[in-house]
This record gives C-alpha cells, structure tokens and sequence, in this order.
C-alpha cells in the first residue's frame, strides 16, 4: 500500500512554525535569513531553525529550508558555512533552484536530500528523469501541470512529487519571469518579486483597465481524493509571507480532510461549507480556483476585475492564534524518580513505548532540611520549556536525603532532552552520524579559477521569429549563425528552397531554438523535431527547458548543444553543471558586468555567449491574455487548422508602456516582451574584453528591413567604435545595476 501523502506548510516566522505542527502538518518548509525565495519574510535565524528542527523531529515531522534562489559568483563561498550547522542538526532536505547549489550540496553533505524548487520549471517525465539520475530526491513541478500530467511522471520516474494545493500562484512559469526583474529591479529569482502581475492593464481589445494577469488563488480541499490517487507525495500550501493564523487554519482543514480520506477512502467525501469559509477567511483573494490541475488555461482562472485580498477574520485569527500557536501541546509523559542517598539520583521519563533512565549527582545526607516528595515533584515537574509535560510521578525517597536544587533541574533538563533524542531516533530522524562526518571534508575551493583563455574577436549570432526575418537576415555580412524557431524548421522545404538560392558569401549555420516549453501533449511534434534534426540543415540546437536535455540524451543527439540564458548559470559550479550537456551557454540577464565577468572568469572551459539586442522575455505563461481577452484565436482557426504563423497581442500598463505578448498558438503558451529592446551597442568591447564570444541579436517584432539595419549597425559598432543605432528607445536592463 502507497504511504500517506504528506502535509507541508508554510513558515515564515517561528509562530508560523509552530502553529502548522500543531495543526498537523507532517513537514515545514522555512527559510533562513539568506538564499531564501521570500525575501521579505520574517525568515529565520540560524538558532531558530535548529531549535525548530529539534522541536519537529520531537513530534516526528520534518523540516525543509528554502535555498530557492539563484546565487551569485561571489556569494557561493557563504552556502557551505551556512547549510554546515543546520546539516549536524539534522536538517531533513534543502530545496534548490540554483544548478551550482544543487551540485555542490550533493558533494558536500550527501546526507542531505535535495528537492527540485518549482522554480527549475520540471513539466515532465523527461526533466523529471534527467534530475533523478543526477541525484535529486524530490521535484516540485511547474504549477500550470495537470493532474493526468503528474499522474504520468509519477508513473514514468521513480521519484517522489511535491504539488502546489493551496494559496497564491502566479501567472508566469515560475524561474521564467523577469517582470519585476527588468520593471524595477526586484528579482523574482532572488526572492524579491514586485508582483507586477497583479497591476492594472489595457489591451488591444479593450480600453478599460483589468487585471489580465492575476490568477485567482488556489483552493484544492475538494480535490484532495484526485490528486491522492494522482500518486502526488506531498501536499504543499503556499503562504511563507502570511501569518500565523493562516499557517495554522489552512494546516488544520486540509489535515482534517487528509485524515478522514485515509480514514475512510470508500466514504462520500464532501468537504463542508464551513470549512470553505473558513479558508475563505484566511487570506485568499476574492475568487478562488483548483489551480491547472483540470484545465490547461482560461478567462475563469482570472482575477480580472478584482485581484485583492478580502481581508481576514481577526476574531477568527485569534482564535487560531489561541489554539494552535498559544495552546499547551506538550506530550504527557510519566516519571519515576529514584533518589536513595549515598547513591545516584535516577530519573526515568516514559511516553508510550519510549522509556529514558539517566543519572544525576550523588544523593547526599542532609544536614538542615531534607528533600520532600513535595519539593521533588515540584523541580521535577518543570517542563515548561521542553516538548513533554509530567502528568504521573512516581518518587522514591529515603528519609534525610538532599540534592540541591540545581542538580534537580540538572537532572530534570538531561532526563528531558534524552527522550527527544529517543523519540527522534524511533522516529528515523537521528542524525548522530552528522556530527563529524563532513568535518574534515574539504570546505569550498579556495584557489584562483581563473585559467588563461584566448580571446578570439566575438562574433554575431542572430535569432529569428518569421520567415521574413530568416530572408533578410540570412544575406547580411557577418552573421555567422542564425537561430530559428522549431515550428518554422519542421518545414525544411522552404528553408532548403533559401539555401539553394544563396549564390554568394558564406551561409550562415543555423541552429533550431526548440520550444520555451514542453508539455507532454508535445510528443507528436517532438517527433517531427527528432526527424528534421537528422537532416544536415542544422548543427546545433538551443535548449531551453529541462525536458529537452533529456530528450537529447535519449535520442542520441550528436550535433552542439546550447543553453539559453533562462537555463541560469549565476556562478562557476552552475556553469560546469551545464558543461554535462554542452559547452556555449548564454549568460542570464540579471547580472550587471562585473558579476559576468566574474563568472567568465572562475569557469575555465565554458564558452560563454550574450544576447545584446533584442525585447527580453518578461514572462513565458501557460495562461492566455487573447484568450482572456476575447477566446482562443486557435480555436476560431479551428482547432485541428494549422496557424500560418504565430501572432503577437499588447499589454499596456498605467505608465502606457507596451508590451507585445507573442501567442505561440501552436505549443499554447504565451511570451510576454519588454517594451523596450536590450541594446548593448556601447559595451560590446567590454564584453568581448572579458571574454565573451558571440554576440546574439533577437528578432521579434522586428519588420525584415529594420532587423537587417540593425546587423550593419553592430557589425559597424564592434568594428568602428561609432555610429547611432536605427531606433530611438532602448535599455541597458541590468548590464550596469544588476539585481540585490
């Protein structure tokens, strides 16, 4: 029989904390003050995570630290001394996003379990394959997956699965959006998300205001038998930025309805109104929805006219507070004291099946006042500040005999703290083996990374979204490769009828980009991919999603390998990660020059390209804004019709900024892009002096004519020094100011 799915909760305080184990939580999941997604949060200290881990692991429950962030070049040195401490103490798991944080916690402490963040985008059984054989224990999946799609992992990899069944979501992929990031310089990879998703927007179809991009917060109670039957191994409730009350009531209802599932699994299963209310109360926005788990997007997951919160019951939160953070839930223990002079002072303490007998000072004579069974009862019975509470004393005492009362408390405290470690070891949570095992292990590399590199002179790569863009692009001087997306490969015939009519001057390699997103109803076209790449049109392909470094490996993929920039390497362990795949990779938009150049610099062998024109991608979505707006424009083609092209819709925010969302009808996501361009035209030579050896333009909204002036206008700026770009508006994103 399948173990019971575990309960996780949220905690953003030690009240947090302590509110969702006593309302039931099996597993908490909390954050330090560094390296943490919330930061915001009150967050923990390191004392308060070891005292909370010791506490958890008395009730037999776990706790998990949020490590969900990217992590700089210059930071990496800082993990090792701060996950060291809380990996003696037993910490049970750390949930990563970064792929140097995943390596090297799997170097330094292989005790440690290591859950995949949802931040690592997993959307399948391939990225959840290729993580597994790396050593992950554990995937948090994208949230936009359906029930039978985690149904379909859990089936394919043996790994354990942690969803999303409550509380806040949010509109992008998560890891994929830089909103906040390129807006205002709050990074949601570091933790620091502005939420511009939950703004005002106008759209091409409408002039007035909505809130296009705010998706209704999660509530799954009612789904709880589906998704058991799923195969889903924990339960997850989002909240570490919420309150205690709220850690606590969520806890206590799903608890409720978990247990009686188990329970009873051939009863009606109905949850009451009373407990919607009540988790209606606790913080949720003014529309709820079950999330995507049985529907791939739609206008009815939308908070589009009102996104708020509906505020919360403070009668019902102090009751909560009351109850699960302020009430008494110490374990009833019994005790047996021995206190016979000229002998050890004894003290047994019993819960359950667990018995502790230790040993004290030597019980003396007394010579004014002896020790009364009244005065034992009462040092011994002082346990406030531990787990357990003595609700039976047995005493035996001689006559005349004396401890003072100190080594009574003495006695008292060690009796206390062997029975947790008792409990903790019934439990399978003792880590004794901890202590010394990494102690003598070598900490973080301390030697000069830095290798001799030949800087060879950078050059142009060029990405393209229409066939118009290949045309013009494809006969400009100096681009040595062109990038195209996989829907416009897959019809070789009019790329083969281009290259044939290329009489003069070199042809540029081309690359296929495959898809942002890969979905397990993509298998079909993964195929006609498979096939066109066995052609010697392309030398290489892009990758830009987990899934699709599987799939490569599984087919036996010969050609180069590329990671775009969203596959982050923020520091040297990131990046020799991904050298397993490939060895060009794209470096991530967030980092301003300095911290490239430091990258570049520890990471010896990679070879490291830039994207220097071209509209970000602000967000990649599941959900739909045309479909939001006004239907499904591939449904009004027809759903089996093939799209001639894909489409752009507009976005424009209060300042009347837009921004062109690029509708891949065909893969049914969305690509939401800056409205401005990144134009590094100025920095190109500090960019190559680092070492940086190509230079990507990225063609989107671009007409065929402006996207060719813009080549000349790089190819003459690297070569000249000089000239004024062909547009007038532009951005330098974080190249300068980086991100916190």
């Amino acid at each position: 029989m399948r173990k019971k799915a575990e309960l996780l909760a949220p905690a953003g305080s030690y009240d947090s904390f302590l509110g969702a184990i006593h309302a039931g939580a099996d597993a908490v999941y909390l954050g330090g003050d560094k390296f943490g997604a919330r930061a915001y949060a009150d967050n923990f200290t390191r004392e308060e995570i070891e005292k909370a881990i010791r506490y958890a692991h008395t009730y037999n429950r776990r706790v998990y630290l949020t490590l969900n962030t990217l992590i700089k070049e210059r930071e990496f040195g800082e993990i090792y001394g701060y996950l060291f401490p809380l990996y003696q103490a037993g910490l049970d798991a750390v949930i990563i996003q970064d792929f140097g944080v995943f390596q090297a916690v799997g170097e330094w402490f292989p005790g440690l379990e290591r859950h995949i963040s949802t931040q690592m985008m997993v959307t399948g059984s391939l990225g959840a394959a290729w993580l597994k054989d790396l050593g992950a224990n554990r995937i948090v999946p994208a949230r936009e997956l359906s029930l039978e799609e985690i149904r379909e992992i859990k089936e394919k990899v043996d790994i354990e699965i942690e969803t999303f069944i409550h509380g806040a979501i949010c509109y992008c992929y998560s890891g994929q959006c830089l909103f906040s990031s390129i807006l205002g310089g709050r990074s949601g990879n570091r933790g620091r998300c502005a939420q511009p998703c939950r703004l005002p927007y106008q759209t091409e179809k409408s002039a007035k205001e909505t809130y296009p991009l705010s998706l209704k917060d999660m509530c799954t109670v009612e789904l709880l038998p589906d998704l058991i039957s799923a195969g889903i191994d924990s339960f997850k409730i989002e909240g570490r930025m919420k309150s205690p009350a709220y850690a606590a009531g969520v806890t206590a209802v799903y608890r409720k309805y978990l247990d009686f599932f188990y329970e009873n699994p051939q009863k009606e299963y109905r949850v009451e109104k009373a407990d919607m209310d009540l988790l209606q109360s606790l913080y949720l926005r003014s529309e709820v929805s079950q999330g995507y788990y049985d529907k791939r997007n739609g206008k009815e997951m939308i908070t589009l006219n009102n996104p708020g919160y509906n505020g919360r019951d403070e009668e019902l939160t102090q009751q909560l507070i009351n109850r699960y953070v302020g009430g008494d839930f110490r374990l009833p223990v019994k005790a047996e004291a021995v206190l016979a002079k000229n002998n050890e002072a004894l003290l047994t303490l019993i819960y359950q099946d667990v018995s502790v007998t230790v040993q004290g000072a030597r019980v003396q004579e007394a010579q004014k006042q002896p020790l009364t069974e009244e005065n034992v009862r009462k040092q011994l019975g002082k346990s406030g500040n531990t787990a357990f509470v003595i609700q039976e004393m047995h005493i035996e005492l001689s006559s005349q005999a004396f401890l003072p009362v100190k080594q009574l408390n003495d006695l008292r405290r060690t009796a206390c703290e062997k029975l947790e470690e008792a409990l903790i070891a019934k439990y399978g949570l003792a880590y004794a083996d901890r202590r010394c095992q990494v102690e003598e292990e070598a900490t973080p590399e301390q030697k000069n990374f830095s290798q001799t590199k030949a800087i060879c002179p950078p050059v142009f790569h060029v990405s393209v979204l229409t066939k118009e863009q290949y045309q013009a692009v494809i006969r400009e001087h100096g681009v040595k490769r062109i990038y195209i997306p996989s829907e416009l490969c897959v019809e070789t015939i009019w790329l083969e009828t281009e290259e044939k009519q290329m009489t003069t001057g070199e042809t540029p390699d081309k690359y296929m980009i495959l898809p942002a997103i890969l979905r397990n109803t993509d298998a079909p076209f993964l195929e006609q991919i498979r096939k066109t790449l066995e052609s010697s049109l392309f030398s290489g392909v892009l990758v830009r999603c987990l899934e699709e470094l599987q799939w490569l490996k599984e087919i036996s993929y010969q050609g180069q390998v590329v990671t775009d920039a969203n596959l982050y390497l923020w520091n040297r362990k990131a990046a020799g990660f991904l050298d397993k795949v490939g060895k060009e990779h794209y470096l991530p938009y967030e980092l301003n020059i300095h911290e490239i150049k430091e990258v570049v610099e520890a990471s010896g062998t990679a070879a490291f390209s830039a994207t220097v024109y071209g509209r970000l991608p602000m967000m990649v979505t599941a959900n739909c804004v045309a479909k939001t707006q006004g239907g499904c424009l591939a449904h009004k083609k027809g759903e089996n019709a093939k799209l001639e092209k894909e489409s752009f819709f507009s976005l424009t925010d209060r300042y009347q900024k837009t921004f062109p969302v690029y509708l891949n009808c065909s893969r049914c996501y969305n690509v939401i892009y800056n409205s401005l361009p990144l134009s590094l035209h100025g920095d190109l030579q500090k960019l190559a002096d680092i070492g940086i050896g190509s230079f990507r333009l990225d063609f989107t909204t671009e007409e065929a004519g402006e996207a060719a002036r813009i080549i000349r206008f790089f190819h003459d700026r690297l070569e000249f020094g000089q000239g004024n770009p062909p547009y007038q508006d532009y951005t330098k994103a974080h190249l300068k100011r980086g991100v916190e």
